[in-house]
């Protein structure tokens, strides 16, 4: 079983430029873990100090805000996509 973390462009300087991963994960929690395990550099862009989702990053599974599907506890199944949307402020 594999998902696939799409990592947006901001982040990929934290992750030597790449795109996306295969991760065995099978809840968004867990392959945000895996994600940061393999990036440490990546995890305090992606939790704050409490381990929590920081609270300007969006987290989405299949185009659907995990918010709405139950959080970080979303079960994951083959060939599922985790995205990570960082809010950016501008203007």
């Amino acid at each position: 079983m594999a998902v696939t973390i799409e990592i947006p462009t901001a982040f990929r300087r934290f992750t030597d430029g790449v795109p996306k991963l295969a991760s065995p994960a099978t809840t968004v929690a867990q392959a945000l873990d895996d994600l940061t395990t393999r990036y440490p550099a990546l995890s305090r862009h992606v939790r704050d100090e409490q381990g929590q989702i920081r609270q300007f990053l969006n987290v989405y599974l299949n185009e659907e805000d995990i918010r709405f599907l139950g959080g970080e506890s979303c079960a994951l199944k083959d060939g599922d996509k985790v995205l990570l949307v960082p809010s950016i402020a501008g203007g």
